[in-house]
């Protein structure tokens, strides 16, 4: 019996130690998880945020002072050109004019003084002409009748360009009645008001705003900052993408318009407003909204993709590879630190036909590495426009031989960005 016992425990023995060995054996082969080369579409875009405006917007205010008697539109009101909108209490302003009235009427009764003076005077010094002529008169008489005929007329010209200065007072006095009647210059909506009933309000120096109207709202913009280093993708007529948060599930649809060449610096960063049209005739997008915007600069259909990860794959000695033997980066043109297109603030930049390298997995050996020339990327996928790679391919886009980094140029998992 114990001979058994111990025939059995060695049998158990030899069975660990096999195990063992065989467990450690798979453990020192490398690990790796692999990505397959896929052919579909790619759009390499880039991104921003911008705010919805309408296209034409009016600010609506008032060019006299005072208070505020009636209101004509309220918040979201619909308004024609031409419409009254709101009055201001016109009672100084009809005492102005009232005022000026006066003063013409008697301007006017001036002037036709003067013309009654100057007609007699006129009378006078032509019956003096004559008598002087015959010698009943003295010079002198005929001097005075002249001297106050020459002033007459001097008092009526003067009397008259009072008059008229009299009726442009009227004029401007009834202008400005005029003003206290606010009337809308445009169709549209009314965006806000910022007045009430009883309010006062002084255009001494500024022109208060009343209303703000949107001409259309079935056709608005976005003005996004997009960044120095990305406005020379940007072109006119190229398609946009949007979401705003009211309809997270949505994709809305616009047209670059207009790259405005102003500069916009804010704590030294230097963006350019790009203006957007975008159809609204459901009315969905409201004025302030915020878009997130995507710029489609560049697409693809049926292109060779290999993922980004692949591409920024590097591995070490404890893969299993023989870093003496493969070549360098520098050997295919690969910038330091394996930096790739990617999808971080831009959302996929054009890589512009650079040559870079992946690694693949061959049946028996060591992972070999394959150089290839990229194209375009939408940050997740680069197309790959020349290399010994073909559809269905699984390439190497991480090891399990040694822990994920975040950052660094030998880790396998660095976060990707774009070249500068």
């Amino acid at each position: 019996m114990m001979k058994k016992i111990l025939i059995t425990l060695g049998i158990v023995a030899l069975v660990g130690a096999g195990v063992a060995i065989y467990a450690r054996g798979r453990d020192n082969v490398p690990k790796f998880k692999t990505m397959p080369v896929v052919r579909g579409n790619l759009r390499s875009t880039v991104t921003a945020t911008g705010t919805l405006n309408a296209v034409t917007t009016v600010l609506v205010g008032t060019q006299v002072s005072g208070m505020i008697k009636k209101l004509h539109a309220d918040f979201n009101s619909p308004v024609k050109k031409g419409q009254i909108v709101a009055e201001i209490d016109p009672a100084t302003f009809e005492a102005a004019v009232d005022n000026a009235k006066a003063n013409l009427a008697e301007a006017r009764a001036m002037v036709q003084k003067d013309r009654a003076t100057l007609a007699d005077s006129t009378r006078i010094r032509d019956r003096d002409k004559k008598l002087f002529a015959k010698g009943y008169i003295a010079e002198a008489d005929l001097t005075a009748a002249e001297a106050t005929h020459d002033a007459g007329e001097a008092q009526l010209a003067a009397d008259s360009h009072n008059a008229k200065q009299m009726e442009a007072v009227l004029h401007s006095a009834e202008i400005n009645l005029a003003y206290t009647k606010i009337v809308c210059p445009v169709d549209g909506v009314v965006v806000s008001r910022n007045v009430d009933v009883g309010q006062t309000v002084a255009a001494s120096f500024t022109t208060p705003t009343l209303f703000t109207i949107a001409q259309d709202l079935t056709k608005m913009q976005i003005d996004t900052n997009v960044d120095e280093a990305d406005i020379g993708r940007v072109k006119v007529t190229q398609d946009v993408e949007f979401t705003v948060d009211a309809y997270p599930d949505r994709i809305f649809r616009g047209t670059v318009k207009q790259i405005r060449i102003a500069p916009i610096v804010v704590q030294n960063v230097v963006t350019y407003d790009v203006v957007i049209t975008v159809d609204n005739t459901d009315l969905k997008l409201m004025p302030g909204m915020t878009a997130n915007v995507s710029i489609v600069v560049a697409s693809k259909e049926g292109v060779l993709k290999a993922p980004n990860a692949a591409l920024r794959f590097r591995p070490t000695e404890k893969d299993g590879v023989n870093l003496q033997a493969a070549p360098s980066d520098k050997a295919v043109g690969r910038p330091s630190g394996g930096a790739l297109p990617s999808g971080g603030r831009t959302g996929g930049r054009q890589a512009g036909a650079r040559t870079y390298a992946v690694w693949i997995m061959q049946k028996k050996g060591a992972p070999q590495r394959v150089p290839v020339t990229i194209g375009i990327s939408d940050g997740t996928f680069s197309e790959v426009t020349k290399g010994d790679v073909r559809e269905g391919q699984e390439v190497i886009v991480e090891s399990s031989s040694r822990p994920l980094k975040t950052g660094g140029t030998g880790g396998s998992q660095s976060m990707p960005r774009f070249i500068r």
